[in-house]
């Protein structure tokens, strides 16, 4: 199995002087989200509902890079313009929104309560949502501002006991689009990244199904990605920081899959060894018919002439 290096293509300067909000920043994808943006100049809010989680974050990241944290909800609007808020106070601006916090779990459609669907909904695609709507006036102030939602491939055909995120997802997606539309006049750009299965994160064990043991589950997942490996938080973080760049200028209501190919994946229908004798047997019956119908014509034409 290979893996990224690791190491940017990008310049360490590409964000330099621009503020990033990044819900969900303290923890899994989005806490490399936040590093990333970081390191590549930008100064980071990332914002939760845990403060240990966030203040841990914080601790971890601040000797590399320029970095606070504000509690709060996404579901709730008021603490999305408090996020938003807090970010002006601290550093004057705001340029990039990443929209990262989600919730999810495994359900049968038949046993999913309505609270349980309301709640995916509400943090997926409502807290989207509010935090965007909150952002809008501060990014209209600089041309160039970016909002990135976290998407999900879920929704890309169907996939099992993910009634509630399928939908979220799949709204969010929408949203982006619309927003798109909408906000490009203000010089605001919104896309979207649909990351694929991810190594080391909790939705690769808590969704993926298997035992849960992390190992066995994830070789399982590599099987089914073209690309011969899980993903990683850092490739993720790579498509926002291009995306948030000027490298992603004329890119715009797009939602970018980064997942190896995992979406798209289904068993061949004969093994690869095979598939030149599969193919060589089926043109040799196609021959033998055509050749047997050529057969057939001439005799027809011939008993014809006779008469």
């Amino acid at each position: 199995m290979t893996t990224p290096s690791q190491t940017s293509p990008f310049h360490p300067s590409t964000l330099s002087t621009k503020v990033a909000l990044v819900t969900g920043g303290g923890s899994g994808i989005g806490l490399e989200i936040t590093r990333q943006l970081g390191l590549h100049g930008a100064a980071v809010v990332i914002s939760g509902r845990r403060d240990h989680v966030l203040q841990a974050a914080c601790d971890a990241l601040s000797p590399q890079m320029t970095i606070s944290y504000v509690t709060g909800d996404v579901r709730k609007y008021e603490d999305c313009q408090r996020m938003v808020s807090e970010a002006l106070k601290r550093y004057g601006r705001l340029d990039i929104v990443v929209n990262c916090a989600a919730g999810n779990f495994l359900a049968l459609a038949e046993q999913l309560s309505s609270n349980g669907f309301k709640t995916v909904m509400e943090i997926d695609t409502l807290g989207t949502f509010n935090v965007s709507r909150a952002s809008v006036d501060a990014l209209k102030k600089h041309r160039g501002s970016s909002i990135v939602n976290i998407s999900a491939t879920l929704h890309y055909g169907a996939t099992w006991y993910q009634a509630h995120a399928s939908a979220a997802k799949a709204a969010i997606d929408s949203l982006t689009r619309t927003l798109a539309l909408e906000w490009g006049a203000h010089g605001i750009r919104v896309n979207g990244i649909a990351p694929g299965p991810i190594q080391g994160t909790a939705g690769l064990k808590k969704l993926a199904g298997g035992d849960g043991s992390g190992t066995s589950l994830e070789d399982m997942i590599k099987e089914k990605i073209p690309i011969g490996r899980a993903g990683t938080a850092w490739d993720i973080a790579m498509a926002v920081v291009y995306l948030c760049s000027s490298a992603g200028g004329f890119m715009t209501g797009h939602t970018m899959v980064v997942d190896g190919g995992e979406w798209m994946w289904r068993p061949p229908v004969v093994g690869r060894e095979a598939v030149l004798r599969v193919s060589k047997a089926v043109e040799g019956a196609s021959r033998n018919v055509i050749g047997e119908s050529r057969t057939q014509q001439t005799t027809v034409r011939v008993a014809t002439s006779k008469l």
